[in-house]
């Protein structure tokens, strides 16, 4: 078993290229994984990394080790599941991340159930607003927010979600409401934009009478956290763009009011993003199967509670056109 955890820590010291980022990955001390891949390199009797005061390099002989080593992995794995699967003895840990919004308000609330109905099935839930590479950082499954670029991942539909432009009503009485997308960046509204490494320019897509339109907008204000941005819009501090489900309630109680309403934002998916060989693994179907049914109803539910007089959305669709799509 010493073996195997030491063929698992170089990989992940492959993989994210820092001895302390695996050791994090694994749960273990620096020192510790430096020791694993020590006693790795002098059984094989060859160096696997060059050191270098800013990263790790993969040697010839590393790379080679590495395409082996996540095969032996993987076949570890899947005779793990194939066993699970035929007792029903499911147990080991589910790793997934989430956006903030999305994690807070749908995932992390049923986690405990889960763990109750499984208890042998440990989860390690990472939310954030970045983008996350499910690969790379060694996760079962992410849920992802937004239009899905092209990927090699299983993806399952969780939910549409219809977005939209909104405002304190401190700010329209201050600058007023644009109406539309030209409006909006010509007299230069403060717009309150997500922003992390990695993220695109500051643009946002929005459906005019000729189609989606990027349009170039500016504000004073960023961050990488969705809830800050909305309580930036709450405090009268500008424009932000946000899922109907993360501000339906400050809608309904006239905290927040619908801007730009001409041209609205355009729609995005709630995806569960899956290595396509993870799904053979039964402990990750369960969790994947039982998340997204409560996410569902969640989402149903939020929606559900805006009053008739709220305006359409584009993109407002009911909650039964949820489906699943392969990719």
């Amino acid at each position: 078993m010493a073996y195997v955890n030491n063929i698992k820590m170089f990989v992940r010291v492959f993989e994210l290229g820092s001895m302390s980022a695996a050791a994090r990955d694994q749960r273990t001390s620096p020192a510790v994984a430096s020791a694993r891949i020590a006693e790795l390199e002098k059984r094989l009797g060859v160096r696997l990394f060059n050191r270098t005061t800013r990263r790790l390099q993969p040697t010839e002989n590393g790379r080679l080790f590495y395409d082996g080593a996540r095969k032996v992995l993987e076949a570890i794995d899947d005779a793990e599941a194939a066993v699970m699967a035929s007792t029903q003895n499911l147990r080991g840990t589910v790793f997934v991340a989430a956006p903030l919004g999305v994690g807070r308000r749908f995932i992390a609330p049923h986690v405990p159930d889960f763990k109750d109905a499984y208890p042998q099935i440990d989860v390690r839930l990472r939310l954030s607003d970045r983008k996350i590479d499910v690969i790379a950082e060694g996760l079962d499954m992410a849920f992802h927010l937004g239009m899905l670029e092209d990927s090699t991942l299983k993806m399952r539909l969780v939910a549409e979600c219809p977005r939209i432009l909104c405002a304190a009503p401190s700010y329209v009485e201050r600058r007023g409401d644009p109406g539309n997308g030209d409006r909006l960046v010509g007299d230069k509204h403060d717009c309150l934009n997500l922003r992390f490494p990695g993220a695109p320019e500051f643009q946002w897509t929005l459906v005019t009478a000729e189609g989606p339109r990027r349009f170039e907008i500016s504000g004073p204000f960023e961050t990488d956290d969705g809830d800050v941005l909305t309580g930036w819009a709450l405090d009268g501090r500008g424009i932000v763009m946000k899922p109907l489900f993360e501000v339906a309630e400050y809608l309904r109680e006239g905290r927040l009011v619908p801007v730009v309403t001409e041209t609205p934002p355009v729609p995005v998916q709630l995806t569960c993003l899956t290595q396509h060989r993870r799904l053979r693994d039964p402990k990750i179907r369960v969790f994947t199967d039982f998340i997204i049914a409560r996410c569902r109803v969640d989402l149903a539910q939020a929606l559900a509670g805006r009053s008739a007089s709220d305006p359409q959305v584009e993109g407002d669709t009911p909650p039964d056109v949820m489906a699943e799509s392969g990719h």
